[in-house]
């Protein structure tokens, strides 16, 4: 049986300087990923990193909404959405891969969240669930059928890409050491019980890398 290394892919989600410390929407201890994910880019032959690229003025963004308070709620016409501090957008030193992570070998830098009307969390899909982001077209033209995840933030944008992944059809592993949460009203449980309800795998990258 082939090993993990050889038959999967390595997806990272989203470890840019705005998820970071002092960025603008810094996800709790989220330059701890970099050491791990960096350990386990060396060691994949397929490694695929993921960028949030929002335009100026999103529609995610909570100062695009007159009056509106960063991490407060709005109703798009594709359901609700939370409305984020402005972060990612394009070309900026917030939206760039943190400096420390091993962009070097990625096959393939996905952008996400570029069409200034929907939000994307997820790496397969945007937050209407209809437009596609182009990564399973990528990993079916690649023969990949298991992506382990790593990544910021556990409990959205990791955890909406593993449900798409299962929902594909794809086998889904997620390395607990090298992703880290907002955890913001329980997100974080919530989006753990989906994910193992939804065949999630939850690995830590010592056993990715060592069996």
């Amino acid at each position: 049986m082939p090993s993990i290394l050889e038959d999967a892919a390595l997806v990272v989600i989203d470890v840019q300087n705005d998820f970071c410390a002092g960025g603008a929407l810094a996800v709790p201890d989220g330059d701890a990923v970099v050491p791990a994910a960096n350990r386990l880019i060396e060691a994949f032959q397929v490694v695929i990193l993921t960028q949030d690229w929002h335009p100026p003025g999103h529609a995610s963004f909570a100062s695009a909404h007159s009056g509106a308070e960063p991490f407060s709620m709005t109703e798009m016409p594709y359901g609700p959405q939370v409305l984020w501090p402005d972060h990612c957008v394009q070309g900026t030193e917030g939206a760039a891969f943190h400096p420390d992570l091993d962009t070097r070998r990625a096959r393939l830098v996905l952008r996400k969240g570029t069409d200034p009307a929907i939000d994307s969390y997820s790496a397969f899909f945007e937050n209407d669930r209809v437009s596609v982001t182009g990564l399973a077209g990528a990993l079916s033209d690649l023969g990949v059928e298991h992506v382990v995840l790593a990544g910021l933030a556990t409990d959205y944008c990791v955890c909406w890409s593993a449900l798409d992944a299962r929902a594909l059809g794809l086998n889904v592993s997620l390395v607990e050491d090298a992703c880290r949460a907002i955890d913001m009203d329980g997100s974080l449980a919530s989006a753990m019980t989906n994910m193992l309800q939804a065949g999630v795998r939850l690995t830590n990258s010592d056993a990715v890398l060592f069996g």
